[in-house]
């Protein structure tokens, strides 16, 4: 039985013919409630590993030549009642997610209530006067300048299963002290940017923006069971746990709790994102003109194109054009990838960390398109040679001491060790940092990569910069000497 996520505004009721006439053009099998099928045996052996009962899984929808080929479910999707996956099946789709939040400013845009070269701060005024105009172009293709909350809340002693909330994430935002580079000279993925760029649609739009896509996408399209979670202590009828293995065999489920809009935290079945591939075929929402223009990449100040457009990664596949994008979050790890050239779409939603969906989806597409592919590129051994340098015990006691982020409102204790130095925090584990010159350190944590210290005329170690690939030169001033 498909149960609504809630009421849909009444302003959106009136489009359900849209939903009917998609629905039309997928298979007879694809628009039945529950089970699976149409199934396919060359899909099928790719998600042999996972079709069990004692594991946790995947949801897969193929669409070719706009039938799907393809509806099924694989393991358990939820592991304290057995509760099987199933199209119907709601997941935490992660960072696919970022293509609804685009979709969404480009109808406001055509609503002509956004201006994409206009600077945020006449939208959003909380945002600090960073001396450089940011845009809603900027934020869409990544190239902004703004930290990604991920790895700045990290260095600030969060971790994923805490409560990380779309006001969590804004304020942090709001004391962002500078950016990682001015506005529109490089590319930086960035969560952050698309959680600002939800809340310039909801000032602009006068509705939240769970309200807004609601209205404008999921409800015009038939997307049910489909909606931005605003609240992660909400009830989710259908709902997929997330789950990442342990060293033993079992699996421990690992808490998802939060609730960052556009950028992520998009609720929803196979069954309906089936819809909306179909959308990409029909542009029956949204029209023809704004489709395209999903597919416009980003060009950076000095006239570089990038390869990401609106919330969707442009590439090739052996030979083939692509677009598409993935997503990781808790134990969710989903995929998105469609051949414009083929007319074939491809998605992999999965409830377990080591899943890999990019690579099953790719497995899958050449389950069909195999004999228009040119042959696999060969594998390439990287091993990367040491850097490290070697410190005196007097070289590395010079670093000890006490250094806080202002912007963070978090504090790290450094504190020499055999070769290294130890960067101590409350809440995260202790990280190792090994000299490679001139005040250089690597970092053997994902948070703390790698660190610069700055020192005074006087060479005294004054502060450290933490940069990592999405967030750059985040400081922290030693407190005392």
């Amino acid at each position: 039985m498909t149960v609504p996520m809630r009421q849909r505004p009444a302003s959106a009721r009136g489009l359900l013919p849209v939903a009917l006439l998609i629905l039309a053009g997928c298979s007879g099998e694809a628009a039945q409630s529950g089970g699976a099928g149409p199934v396919h045996p060359g899909v099928d052996a790719v998600f042999a590993d996972l079709d069990r009962d004692d594991a946790p899984g995947a949801a897969v929808g193929v669409l070719l030549g706009g039938e799907v080929v393809h509806r099924a479910g694989y393991g358990i999707a939820n592991m304290d009642h057995g509760i099987p996956i199933t199209p119907e099946t709601v997941f935490d789709i992660a960072s696919i997610s970022k293509q609804f939040g685009a979709m969404a400013a480009l109808m406001l845009e055509d609503e002509g209530r956004l201006d994409f070269d206009a600077d945020v701060r006449e939208y959003v005024s909380e945002l600090p006067d960073f001396g450089s105009t940011i845009t809603p172009r900027h934020l869409v293709h990544h190239t902004s300048g703004i930290r990604d909350w991920p790895h700045a809340m990290m260095l600030g002693g969060m971790t994923y299963t805490d409560v990380i909330s779309f006001d969590k994430i804004l304020r942090m935002l709001y004391q962002q002290e500078d950016l990682d580079f001015p506005p529109g000279s490089e590319y930086s993925y960035s969560n952050t940017g698309y959680n600002l760029l939800a809340r310039i649609i909801e000032v602009q739009s006068g509705e939240s923006f769970r309200d807004y896509t609601e209205a404008r996408i999921f409800e015009p399209l038939g997307m049910e069971r489909t909606h931005f979670s605003d609240d992660y202590l909400e009830i989710v009828p259908g709902r997929a746990e997330s789950y990442t293995p342990t060293e033993d065999g079992q699996y421990r489920r690992v808490v998802n709790q939060l609730t960052a809009l556009a950028s992520s935290s998009l609720n929803t079945s196979m069954d309906d994102f089936l819809l909306w591939m179909k959308n990409y075929e029909t542009a029956a929402v949204g029209g023809e003109v704004l489709m395209e223009r999903m597919l416009q990449q980003g060009v950076l100040n000095d006239g570089e194109v990038l390869t990401y457009a609106q919330g969707l990664r442009l590439a090739d596949y052996r030979g083939l054009p692509t677009f598409g994008h993935g997503g990781s979050w808790a134990g969710y790890r989903t995929n998105f990838v469609r051949f414009p050239e083929q007319n074939l779409s491809i998605a992999v939603f999965c409830n377990v960390s080591n899943c890999d969906p990019g690579g099953r989806a790719r497995r899958v597409a050449e389950v069909f398109l195999e004999d228009q592919m040119t042959p696999p590129p060969e594998a390439v051994s990287d091993r990367p040679g040491s850097d490290a340098v070697t410190l005196s015990p007097a070289q590395l006691r010079a670093y000890e001491g006490w250094y806080r982020s202002a912007e963070l409102d978090s504090s790290y204790e450094i504190v020499a060790g055999d070769g290294v130095l130890i960067a101590r925090h409350w809440r995260n584990a202790d990280a190792m940092l090994t000299p490679v010159g001139g005040d250089e350190f690597r970092g053997d944590e994902g948070w703390l990569p790698r660190v610069h210290f700055t020192r005074n005329p006087s060479g005294q170690v004054t502060e450290f910069a933490a940069t990592g690939s999405r967030v750059r030169n985040l400081r922290f001033e030693r407190q005392h000497f």
